[in-house]
């Protein structure tokens, strides 16, 4: 499944960078984030609560972002597995400055399998668009706090 977009976040760039790579924040931003810990730099385990249709459960696994261009590149890879499947992604991020925030535009691709797969790619693309709307609200959330 491809997935690519965009993003308004009202915030500078800078500040939507360090939330990005700060694990602290980029926690409170993922939605059904339950643990985001470092292991090593710029590589972290993660556990998530997620549900798709009627589908849910728990996944754990990594998150890991490269190609590091401060303030306006990275790519992240992550690796999720569960009792309702597995999911395999990377994504590359590109942050630009633009009149009223910043502009995060987004593309990547994600392969899942499992009782999670089951729902169709319809519904996984429709989730997927949900979740990334729900992590840029609460990163303007986030964001707006200090």
């Amino acid at each position: 499944m491809k997935i690519a977009g965009t993003a308004l976040v009202r915030a500078p760039r800078e500040r939507v960078w360090e939330l990005l790579v700060t694990p602290e924040l980029l926690a409170r931003c993922l939605p059904g984030c339950e643990k985001l810990e470092a292991t090593g730099p710029d590589r972290y385990n993660v556990a998530l609560k997620i549900s798709v249709a009627a589908v849910s459960g728990k996944f754990s696994g990594s998150v890991e972002i490269s190609e590091k261009q401060p303030p306006s590149v990275l790519r992240m890879r992550v690796e999720g597995k569960g009792a309702p499947g597995f999911m395999n992604g990377n994504g590359l991020l590109r942050l630009s400055e633009v009149t009223g925030g910043t502009e995060v535009r987004y593309e990547g691709e994600a392969q899942v399998g499992g009782l999670v797969a089951a729902v169709g790619s319809r519904l996984l693309e429709v989730t997927a668009k949900k979740v990334i709307q729900q992590f840029f609200s609460r990163a303007e959330e986030e964001l707006s706090k200090s």
